[in-house]
């Protein structure tokens, strides 16, 4: 499902593609970029274009190439859906385009957008304990911590827990 084209100033979000691959590659195979998502660093470009059309390819994925003005992928933030009015959100920005406040601003749109045009009523993050710069990000964006769920994901790094981040509607 192609989602819409989203934009704030300094900021635009259009549909994903696999022409994206090669611009993702950067984050996908940075091993720090990388470190905290649940399989190893890409290895080459063919991985990162499969990893997309895989992503793409999930009923209810509403995947977004952050750019800052339509061009180049930054970035990308994916919505989600995992049951009637409960989305789930993912993001990974290369290395060089962070620091810049677009991770941020993708979220507020990501989420201005489930909240409102999707009908959702909430959002969640899943995101590993040791990573506190998106426990950062998302804290700053109004997520509030539930709870940890222990060994939740076998990943490379072994058996990892999730901290779970919520943000409701209202």
């Amino acid at each position: 499902m192609s989602p819409p084209p989203l934009s704030a100033p300094g900021i635009v979000l259009r549909p994903l593609e696999l022409a994206d691959a090669k611009a993702l590659f950067t984050a996908h195979s940075d091993a720090e970029t990388h470190h905290f998502w649940s399989s190893p660093a890409h290895t080459n470009i063919e991985e990162t274009r499969s990893y997309i059309a895989d992503t793409l390819a999930i009923p209810g994925a509403r995947v977004w190439a952050i750019t800052e003005a339509g061009g180049e992928a930054l970035g990308r933030i994916g919505l989600f859906t995992q049951r009637e009015g409960v989305g789930e959100i993912g993001i990974i920005m290369r290395r060089e385009a962070t620091g810049r406040g677009l991770a941020s601003k993708a979220l507020t749109l990501v989420c201005d957008f489930a909240f409102g045009p999707l009908g959702l009523h909430r959002i969640a993050a899943d995101i590993d304990p040791d990573n506190s710069a998106s426990l950062s990000l998302f804290l700053r964006a109004g997520f509030q911590r539930e709870g940890l769920l222990r060994g939740n994901w076998k990943t490379h790094l072994g058996i990892r827990d999730s901290v779970i981040l919520g943000k409701l509607r209202d």
